[in-house]
């Protein structure tokens, strides 16, 4: 009997852990919106919004490449960024669960994205700072000094 109840526990914490892990992707990427304004709120800091195609788009997968993974970028985004990815995968082994999926696509109508990967900077407050939508392989201190420029926006 108590056997069984341990494993009923131990159960119950690895699903709820595994939930929990869901929130955040690797590199501390968030999924959800209203989860990093409320970070950024707390800590004073902006929202970077990526809407990425991160499977199937070329310059996505460039702008991850070249940027988005350069121990560069995690500095600066580190002092200064809540980072939240929207993904839209299409291969069938990164398909994200439909409640998540059903999410992004909802957030991708209500900010008008049109184009992958587009990167929008929010302030603390949810104001817009910048936009940037497409990704042309640039010097990455010249991408950051653009990501910079916007954050004194506000």
């Amino acid at each position: 009997m108590k056997t069984n109840l341990l494993l009923i526990v131990l159960s119950i914490l690895l699903v709820s852990s595994c939930k929990m892990a869901n929130k955040k992707t690797d590199h501390g990427w968030l999924t959800n919106f209203e989860d990093g304004m409320a970070i950024a709120k707390k800590e004073n800091k902006a929202v970077f919004v990526l809407f990425t195609g991160s499977d199937w788009c070329p310059p996505c997968k460039k702008l991850h490449h070249d940027v988005l993974e350069s121990e560069e970028f995690m500095k600066f985004a580190k002092d200064n960024l809540v980072l939240v990815m929207m993904d839209f995968p299409r291969k069938s082994q990164n398909k994200l669960e439909p409640a998540q999926s059903k999410y992004n696509n909802e957030l991708k109508r209500k900010f008008r994205v049109r184009g992958f990967p587009s990167v929008i900077l929010f302030d603390k407050s949810g104001k817009e700072l910048e936009r940037w939508v497409g990704y042309r392989p640039t010097d990455l201190s010249k991408t950051l000094g653009n990501y910079s420029a916007a954050l004194n926006k506000k």
